[in-house]
């Protein structure tokens, strides 16, 4: 079923972290993304309150930013628009969107951090993704998901993707949670075939979804995985 995610990543793990940090002032907004190739795609991007040359000698240094083009200056509300084309370290995270079929609905940075709101023909698809974005040490919440047909009340902000359920469930049976602890998080990792760092930033974010269900409902009952 057609699954539409928002995830945040931080700038200093994705894009143009070093064009953020320079100019505070600043605002991003994707407008859309172009296609070039099955993987390859280069990203059109709104930027407002900044001066041309100010950002422009900005992004000549962002070692995120391979190459950019101005299309587009709205003198009047003083945005500016580009064509960007992204190092191969951003470029690689987003081929773990675009190979999994994920398309970018819309994208923007605030406070540091980049919001995406993704589209997945399947909820598998989404989870695969964002499982191969950890595996390459990029630390990934997802902050809503909802799948097509469903009402708009069974939209949560706190839904596990199928990685991060399998992992705290896995850690549960296997007594990571028992004092004292039957298994070492090195020793689950070997379990589920992933690094230690990827583990551990996913059981991370799991109980943060878990604990933040329960103080959003405190009159709830704790749920146990069997």
């Amino acid at each position: 079923m057609t699954t539409i995610a928002e995830l945040s990543l931080s700038t200093d793990e994705f894009a143009l972290a070093e064009t953020v940090q320079q100019l505070p002032a600043l605002e991003v907004r994707v407008e859309s993304v172009v296609a070039e190739g099955p993987v390859r795609t280069v990203p059109l991007v709104w930027f407002s309150n900044v001066d041309r040359t100010e950002l422009e000698a900005t992004l000549e240094t962002d070692p995120t930013v391979d190459e950019y083009r101005r299309l587009l200056a709205d003198t009047e509300a003083g945005d500016l628009f580009y064509r960007l084309t992204y190092t191969e370290a951003v470029a690689s995270v987003c081929r773990c969107v675009y190979t999994h079929g994920g398309t970018v609905l819309d994208a923007q940075v605030s406070d540091g951090r980049w919001t995406l709101r993704l589209l997945f023909p399947h909820r598998e698809e989404l989870s695969t993704a964002v499982s191969d974005i950890e595996e390459q040490g990029v630390r990934i919440d997802v902050r809503r998901m909802v799948e097509a047909g469903q009402d708009e009340a069974l939209e949560t902000t706190a839904a596990l993707t199928e990685p991060q359920r399998e992992a705290i469930a896995e850690a549960y049976r296997q007594g990571y949670y028992d004092v004292p602890r039957e298994i070492s998080l090195e020793e689950l990792a070997n379990e589920l075939d992933i690094s230690h760092q990827a583990l551990s930033e996913r059981l991370r974010r799991a109980n943060r979804v878990l604990a933040g269900e329960q103080l959003d409902d405190p009159t709830g009952e704790m749920a146990t995985l069997d």
